[in-house]
């Protein structure tokens, strides 16, 4: 169940169109474009928010990802690498996040600092194919993480 702060976050993430992953060489540029233009807003609505906390590169690809995250509690700022690789089926199967320095703090966490994103995220995911794609997963994933901290 994704709650309504979530759901109004969510709502102003720009939806993706092109169903295709790194297989799909030709529409898989086309993805990608459609990824950044999301991650864009996103990271836009963000700022606007007074909610600015992540930042993300790719290899030339667009199959790795990497970068930081950042939580502030009591005036302190807390900062995360972020890691994840785009799956071969992907926009099918979500991209697994990863927050290696947070691995075994947190029930959440599994496996070097992944998400444990099956219970809730990976049937709104399912769908949600191929409207949702990093910029989302990142909502989804990543935000809710950094507030169980």
């Amino acid at each position: 169940m994704v709650d309504e702060g979530t759901r109004q976050t969510l709502s102003k993430i720009p939806l993706l169109k092109t169903k295709a992953g790194p297989r799909d060489k030709e529409l898989w540029v086309q993805r990608l474009k459609e990824e950044y233009q999301s991650l864009i807003k996103y990271v836009q609505n963000n700022k606007e928010a007074d909610n600015d906390w992540f930042r993300l590169e790719s290899n030339k690809e667009g199959t790795k990802w990497f970068g930081k995250c950042w939580y502030i509690h009591d005036l302190l700022k807390y900062e995360f690498d972020v890691e994840f690789d785009i799956p071969v089926t992907y926009p099918t199967t979500a991209p697994e996040i990863a927050l290696p320095e947070l691995d075994g703090k947190t029930a959440k966490m599994y496996r070097g600092g992944k998400i444990c994103l099956s219970d809730h995220f990976k049937p709104l995911w399912a769908r949600n194919v191929p409207k949702f794609g990093i910029s989302h997963a990142m909502a989804l994933g990543v935000m809710f993480v950094t507030l169980l901290i």
